[in-house]
């Protein structure tokens, strides 16, 4: 018994240091991984059952409410709120769009390549390109019309779903934010960088809604679809960015 005792504390430092490894293994990658790989198929699976509701038109309903909630009962073509608002939220859909959205992006490959990190600039190019691609690749699958139960406040030509503007703006400012955190030590930082990025996202999304130029599911649709696509290139360019975000400048 005393033998067996002796070697159990002989042991003890031995499993303190295995578990100290696998937590440590498990909070800096393996939880990080989880994460990706969770919010990746949780996205997939409701964008695919959102997009079974939208072809069989059962989301109407829901979609026609919301947008009439965003105008006066008296007339549709009116949004709610002071007139300020409606320039504001034209300002923010702005942001989303493929101007804007291409000067952050070529602005950060530029960035990438003077920095001597090449390797990261094209995990960037090629993940919001192909984003890009996606995205019109399902508008064409779904086929949905604009809404037309409201005036549209700015001018649109393409199909409705997913939203162009929520899906590339999750990939591209959850892509970039997330490639800022990979720099940076600081937890609130990090937080506070991918919190920005968020933002961002949900504003553009919401702003589609209230200038009516997207139903509410396009936009659960593009933000669930970018979600789905910017984990999955994180989960797929880690490596590269993990080997490549410490290289000299």
């Amino acid at each position: 018994m005393l033998g067996q005792a002796t070697a159990s504390r002989k042991d003890m430092p031995v499993i303190r240091a295995a578990r100290t490894y696998l937590y440590d293994r498990f909070k800096g990658t393996e939880l990080i991984v989880l994460i990706l790989f969770g919010i990746a198929s949780g996205g997939l699976f409701a964008f695919m059952r959102l997009t079974d509701e939208v072809m069989e038109g059962e989301t109407h309903g829901f979609d026609d409410a919301i947008l009439l909630a965003f105008r006066t009962a008296t007339d549709p073509s009116v949004p709610t709120g002071p007139a300020w608002l409606a320039y504001v939220v034209r300002d923010i859909t702005s942001l989303g769009g493929v101007t804007v959205l291409s000067l952050i992006t070529l602005g950060t490959i530029g960035f990438l390549w003077l920095s001597r990190r090449p390797a990261v600039a094209v995990f960037v190019a090629i993940s919001i390109a192909g984003g890009w691609l996606v995205s019109n690749v399902l508008k064409l699958g779904v086929a949905r019309p604009r809404p037309d139960i409201v005036s549209h406040l700015v001018d649109v030509h393409d199909l409705s779903f997913p939203s162009g503007h929520a899906m590339l703006s999750a990939v591209t400012y959850l892509t970039i934010g997330a490639l800022l955190c990979q720099t940076e030590n600081s937890r609130a930082i990090r937080i506070y960088t991918m919190a920005v990025a968020m933002l961002l996202t949900l504003a553009i999304g919401c702003s589609r809604i209230y200038l009516g130029v997207h139903y509410p599911t396009d936009v659960l649709g593009g933000w669930c679809a970018g979600a789905v696509w910017a984990s999955g290139c994180w989960l797929i360019g880690r490596r590269i960015l993990k080997r490549y975000q410490t290289q000299p400048s």
